[in-house]
């Protein structure tokens, strides 16, 4: 359906600068969290089938893509993210069956479905790793494993190989008596690190993921994917190793050195990234890459996604994620745009020249954007604020990224107590940086994790006002493994639905406007105003003019003329703002008083989208003064 709505892009538009323009480049991906977002059978856990049950949603909604959290089987220590059979559904998702049909209903609606692949790490449980636990196994290289250090009894304090820290709290180290060696987890120690260095290994991998392929996914989500080379010196040791060549890095206030210098980016990246490619996506067409990329610095990300390098397609970059926190993301700092800006700019410059950029937000590792960056202390800024930030981002130069209920402006969970919260990384965090390293008080670290845990964006989908939000039945056994949020009888889909006004609305209206319009895709980026601390803007353009399809659909779409220069501005804040100088003087502020009727005319035709009416935005414009949360794109 989707397809039909959509702009064609001329090849003589250049995107990420593969010829023809990859399909993607006007597509808008949508993110599901499968444990919360529709549960048929009562257990208190979403599942396929219903998936497959919000499918209409999801086609009216407009978007091309929905991206699966993991549903392998899995032990569930991280949410399914460490995978114990990558050939299975775990059974509170479903069935293989199941996984068929919603890929089949999703093509005939046409929406594609990419997958999550997890390979940094598997689950202790899987196969893999307990054949490695056996020294004169074959698998025995497949993982990090190492001895301990030479004076030191095996799993004491101290015998690890060497300082790191894992990013859930504790050492990355863990000790298996039944080897009498310790195995690398950057993660869980129920996630131990596959050992890429090993060709068995990567072939084990592509062989899994062409299976996929052949089955009818649509591509996948690469977990961590950039950590899968890790530094080792001539030896083959790790930094930081008994005799090892290259020194780790200093020890933090808890405890550990930080793997990230050592684990990010590693020497063979491109290598095995290029591999992936010619193994398993060579010949195949209408497939997406994508990769996680946590600490990787925007200018890397132009050579992985450059098409003529041939690795993947885009990147998740974590630049804007971190403009909140000091150091450590538990440590909080006030939003400021100017920061967000550069990050935003800087993802942007990366992939001018060629490559692409992912657009995100929120996902299921960030916390709601609208409790973070807008304010949801009313009712009227909670819905402006969060079309604001959908206008924000949605108008970059990207593809982008809807996480489940963002489209609604779902807001975090409003927890108060430890015991309310599931995430592992939340609960063991908590513990290290309070009871052990006593680097933040109690007080200070609930507040954090009220503001930035992982569990405030994986609450239910809230589908309705009815006791459990829709997600499961009102009257089922069980209740959802993670609570509810109470404001779901006023934020729900089936409100959002009956309002021309709300959130839910204006998402589909962002997602039309950039299938409809070859500037919002396609287009060059331009920031504005770059220290303005209120309001951000940028201008979008195009030199040529693109070929479109013909017939009802295509003549349906509102602004179906395609646009060559666009402005966007948004006021992110709750108080009224003065437009910065910049965009003043591109608006030609210093006329508008003499001419303000004839402007005022012409301009409401002008304004493609605005977080407010169009004839409001004009008033806006002719007074040079912003409402709270007011965005909107305008035709230059």
């Amino acid at each position: 359906m989707t397809q039909e709505e959509r702009a064609q892009l001329s090849d003589a538009i250049r995107t990420n600068g593969a010829t023809p323009n990859p399909w993607w480049t006007n597509a808008v991906v949508y993110q599901i969290y499968p444990r919360s977002f529709q549960d048929t059978n009562g257990d208190g856990y979403g599942d396929l089938p219903g998936i497959t049950q919000r499918l209409d949603y999801l086609a009216d909604l407009g978007v091309d893509v929905i991206w699966l959290s993991p549903v392998y089987r899995s032990p569930q220590d991280d949410n399914g993210y460490d995978i114990s059979d990558y050939q299975d559904i775990d059974p509170i998702f479903g069935t293989m069956d199941d996984m068929d049909e919603l890929l089949d209903e999703a093509h005939s609606r046409g929406i594609k479905v990419v997958m999550d692949l997890v390979v940094n790490h598997t689950s202790d449980e899987h196969a893999w790793f307990q054949a490695s636990r056996n020294t004169g196994d074959p698998h025995a290289d497949w993982y990090w494993w190492r001895p301990a250090r030479a004076g030191h009894e095996p799993g004491t304090p101290g015998a690890e190989p060497n300082r790191w820290g894992s990013y859930f709290g504790g050492s990355a180290w863990e000790y298996d008596p039944h080897r009498g060696e310790y195995f690398l987890h950057q993660f869980s120690k129920k996630q131990p690190d596959l050992n890429w260095e090993n060709p068995q290994v990567r072939q084990a991998v592509y062989r899994m993921m062409n299976w996929w392929m052949d089955r009818g996914i649509d591509g996948f989500r690469m977990d961590v994917i950039v950590m899968i080379s890790k530094l080792v010196d001539d030896q083959g040791l790790l930094p930081g190793e008994e005799g090892a060549a290259i020194q780790d890095g200093p020890v933090g206030p808890e405890g550990y050195s930080s793997p990230v210098p050592f684990c990010v980016d590693g020497p063979r990246l491109d290598e095995y990234l290029k591999e992936m490619r010619r193994e398993v996506f060579e010949g195949r067409q209408g497939y997406l890459t994508v990769g996680e990329a946590p600490d990787l610095p925007p200018e890397r990300s132009g050579a992985i996604t450059d098409p003529d390098n041939r690795e993947l397609d885009m990147l998740f970059l974590f630049t804007q994620t971190g403009i909140d926190s000091d150091g450590s993301k538990w440590n909080i700092r006030p939003f400021q745009a100017s920061r967000l800006k550069d990050a935003m700019g800087r993802q942007q410059e990366a992939v001018a020249k060629a490559g692409w950029a992912s657009l995100y937000f929120n996902n299921h590792d960030q916390p709601r954007v609208v409790s973070r960056w807008g304010d949801t202390s009313t009712e009227e800024l909670r819905t402006r604020s969060a079309k604001a930030l959908g206008l924000l981002l949605h108008m970059h130069r990207g593809t982008p990224y809807i996480y489940q209920g963002e489209e609604l402006g779902m807001t975090n969970a409003g927890f108060t107590r430890l015991d309310q919260y599931r995430d592992l990384e939340t609960i063991n965090l908590y513990h290290q940086r309070v009871d052990q390293a006593h680097e933040q008080s109690p007080e200070s670290m609930m507040d954090a994790l009220a503001y930035m845990s992982r569990d405030n964006a994986r609450t239910p989908m809230q589908w309705d006002a009815t006791k459990f939000a829709g997600f499961t039945a009102p009257y089922a056994p069980e209740e959802p493994w993670l609570s509810v949020n109470p404001n779901h009888d006023k934020i729900n889909a089936k409100s959002e639905l009956r309002d021309q006004d709300s959130v839910l609305a204006f998402y589909r209206e962002l997602i039309r406007l950039r299938h409809a319009n070859p500037v919002v895709a396609a287009g060059d980026f331009s920031l504005l105003d770059p220290e303005a601390e209120q309001v951000y803007s940028f201008t979008r353009s195009l030199d040529q003019a693109p070929e479109r399809k013909s017939g009802p659909e295509a003549r349906s779409i509102q602004d179906a003329v395609p646009c060559q220069r666009l402005l966007v501005v948004v006021n992110l804040s709750s108080k009224p703002a003065g437009l910065p100088e910049q965009t003043a003087a591109l608006l030609g502020m210093d006329q508008v008083a003499a001419t303000s009727m004839s402007l005022g005319v012409g301009d409401v035709d002008r304004i493609m989208i605005s977080t407010y009416q169009p004839e409001q935005t004009v008033g806006s414009l002719l007074t040079g003064r912003l409402a709270p949360w007011e965005g909107f794109v305008y035709r230059l």
